[in-house]
C-alpha cells in the first residue's frame, strides 16, 4: 500500500514512455496522480495498475496543443482529487526533420505541442496554484539534450526544446515570488517507442540500418548504456520533492553524461 504525501501531481503523456515511468515513481513518492494524455483509453490503463497496486490516480483525456483544453483537464483533475500541487508538461512530438523538408503544417503541429503546450500547462496551474492559499507549486517541463545542443535531423524538435528551456528560465524569475518553482529535465537515449523512430528515420535517410541511427544520438554517452524511462524519472521525483525546494530555473540533464555544464 503507498503512503499518500497529500499532494496531487498531474503528468501530461503519462499513459506511455518516459511519462508512464513518472507517473509510477510519483505514485510510489506518495503523490496522488493524474494521468493526463491524448489517449484516454491507456490512460485510463495506467491509472488502474496505480490504484491496483495502492496507490490513487485517475486518467484525464487532454489535448496539450488546445488551450481551452488544458484548462479543462487541469480544472477537473484538481476538483476530483482535492488540490494540485505538481505540473509535469512532459508530453511532446519527436520528428525527424531533414532541414529541407519541413512543412508549414508540420512546424506548427509540433511547436504547438512542444511549446504552446506547455505555456497553456503553465498558465493553467498558475490558475490553480493561486487558489492554493499561498503554498506554491512545482512546475517541471521536459526539454532534451536536443534542447541543449542541436541534434542532426532535428530542427524542428531541438527548436521546441531549447525554447523550453528559455520558456522555464523566464517563468522561474516571474513566479518565484509566489513560492513556485520551475525546472525542466533534460533526457538523453531514452529506450522509448519515440526515440526508437527517430533512429529508423535517421538511419533511413542515411541509407543505414536502426542501430547505425541509434549509434549517431548514443555513442557520446559517457556511462554506455541507453537511458531507461526510469532514470529519468528519478529526476523528476526529485524536482517534485521537497529536496529541490531551493532550485529553480535549472535545466537537469538526464543524459548519462553526453553533454556536460
Amino acid at each position: 500500500m503507498v503512503e499518500l504525501n497529500g499532494k496531487v501531481a498531474f503528468v501530461t503523456g503519462g499513459a506511455q514512455g518516459i511519462g508512464k515511468a513518472i507517473v509510477k515513481r510519483l505514485s510510489n513518492d506518495g503523490f496522488t496522480v493524474a494521468v493526463a494524455d491524448l489517449n484516454i483509453t491507456t490512460a485510463d490503463e495506467v491509472a488502474k495498475e496505480i490504484n491496483d497496486a495502492g496507490g490513487k490516480a485517475i486518467g484525464i483525456k487532454v489535448d496539450v496543443a488546445d488551450r481551452d483544453d488544458f484548462f479543462r483537464a487541469v480544472g477537473e483533475a484538481a476538483e476530483t482529487l482535492g488540490g494540485f500541487d505538481v505540473l509535469v508538461n512532459n508530453a511532446g512530438l519527436g520528428p525527424t526533420t531533414p532541414i529541407d523538408t519541413i512543412t508549414p503544417e508540420q512546424f506548427d503541429k509540433v511547436y504547438h505541442v512542444n511549446v504552446a503546450g506547455d505555456i497553456w500547462g503553465i498558465q493553467a496551474a498558475h490558475e490553480q496554484f493561486k487558489k492554493n492559499g499561498g503554498k506554491g507549486g512545482k512546475i517541471i517541463n521536459a526539454t532534451s539534450q536536443a534542447g541543449v545542443v542541436g541534434n542532426p535531423n532535428l530542427a524542428l524538435y531541438s527548436g521546441t526544446k531549447f525554447a523550453v528551456r528559455g520558456i522555464t528560465q523566464v517563468v522561474a524569475r516571474d513566479l518565484a515570488e509566489e513560492n513556485i518553482t520551475v525546472n525542466a529535465y533534460a533526457p538523453g537515449i531514452v529506450k522509448t517507442p519515440m526515440m526508437f523512430d527517430i533512429a529508423h528515420q535517421v538511419g533511413q535517410n542515411a541509407g543505414k540500418d536502426d542501430d547505425w541511427g541509434m549509434q549517431t544520438f548514443a555513442k557520446d554517452i559517457a556511462l554506455k548504456r541507453l537511458s531507461e524511462p526510469e532514470d529519468v524519472a528519478a529526476a523528476v521525483s526529485f524536482l517534485a520533492g521537497p529536496d529541490s525546494d531551493y532550485i529553480t530555473g535549472q535545466t537537469i540533464e538526464v543524459d548519462g553524461g553526453m553533454q556536460f555544464h
